[in-house]
Order: C-alpha cells, then sequence, then structure tokens
C-alpha cells in the first residue's frame, strides 16, 4: 500500500495563503528549504490535487525549467474534480512554449470524480513510492476531515500573515499529530514531519 502525504507549505500563523490566494510569501530563496521541497515531491510515484490547483499547475509546470519541473512533470498526477475529464482539455489549452520532458503526464492524469474516500483507496492500494497530495485548500480540507492522510510533511516559514486560508480549520474534534521529525534550515524555514498519533 502506498501512503498519502499531504505536503504542504504555510505561515508561521498556520495560513497556506494570504486571503486571495496570495504565495509569493513561499519563495522565499531558502535553498536549502527549496532543497528539502524538491527532494519530498521526487519522491513520489503520482501527485494529487484538486482541480484549481491542478489548472494552475497545468499551466506552469509543462513549459518551467525550474528545479522542481522534472518531478512536477515526469511522475503521473491524479486530479479530483467533478468535471470529470474536461478538466485534461480545459488544462491542455492552458499551455504555451517550450514543453519540458514528461510534460504530457499532464494530458495523461487520472480524474477522479466520484467518492473521495474510495477513489483514495484505490490509488492508495498500488505498491511503491507514497503519494503527494499538494492542495488547494478546499482538497486538503477534505483529505484531513476525512482523516486519509497518513503523513503531514508542513514547510512552515517564518512570515506572519494575520489573515489567510487555513486547512485545519474545518475539523470537528482535535486531532493528535505525532511529531516524526523537524528540521529547521537557514533561512528560518522548519519542515515538520507529522503523522495521526
Amino acid at each position: 500500500m502506498r501512503e498519502l502525504i499531504l505536503k504542504m507549505s504555510m505561515s508561521l500563523d498556520g495560513f497556506v495563503s494570504g486571503p486571495h490566494g496570495e504565495i509569493e510569501w513561499m519563495f522565499s530563496g531558502d535553498q536549502e528549504a527549496i532543497a528539502w521541497s524538491v527532494e519530498t515531491v521526487s519522491n513520489a510515484s503520482l501527485h494529487i490535487m484538486g482541480s484549481r490547483t491542478f489548472q494552475d499547475m497545468a499551466a506552469f509546470w509543462p513549459t518551467s525549467t525550474g528545479v522542481f519541473a522534472p518531478p512536477m512533470n515526469q511522475i503521473p498526477k491524479a486530479v479530483f474534480s467533478r468535471q470529470g475529464a474536461a478538466i485534461l482539455k480545459a488544462a491542455a489549452n492552458t499551455q504555451s512554449g517550450q514543453l519540458q520532458p514528461g510534460a504530457d503526464s499532464w494530458d495523461e492524469a487520472i480524474v477522479a470524480s466520484g467518492d473521495l474516500a474510495g477513489d483514495i483507496a484505490r490509488l492508495k492500494s498500488g505498491d511503491g513510492k507514497p503519494i503527494i497530495a499538494h492542495g488547494g485548500v478546499a482538497f486538503a480540507r477534505s483529505l484531513i476531515g476525512r482523516e486519509l492522510v497518513d503523513q503531514y510533511a508542513l514547510l512552515v516559514h517564518p512570515v506572519i500573515l494575520g489573515k489567510g486560508l487555513p486547512i485545519f480549520s474545518d475539523l470537528v474534534l482535535p486531532r493528535r499529530l505525532k511529531l516524526i521529525s523537524a528540521t529547521a534550515f537557514p533561512g528560518g524555514s522548519v519542515a515538520q514531519i507529522y503523522r495521526p498519533a
């Protein structure tokens, strides 16, 4: 069975973006934190995400030459969307520029539009490296709320937003987690790995 790892960047006060989706603060230039993130997303057999995140990423990564581009392009994807296969056509229409190796994986993504828990169970049933979940906020909240996350890989940035979009806000009951590791980087970010207790 493959494990599902929710990989998210967040502010010190627990937001994964500003109130209007602002995320520029995540790209601080802390090279060791970036290397940790690249290693984390590279150690996957599948990347999963919600439909809005998929559309944003499918418009960006296929032509990107950044350090994240190889794992984001070359590792298979699954998108959770009620639009069905139409999400793939819509995303393909946003790509422009020189395609990078593996960019076709965005057009070949698995589309999951049924019961979230059932779809996740089917994806987990395969062997191999973990499944990395990227979000967005609604998708992450759904995974957390249904207790589908096996591990949380949180990169906490040294910034306080004051307001924004949290992923742990809709829990019915408190959820206990066990800290597996914490790694501080020179730029002030801290990678925290948790598992359900």
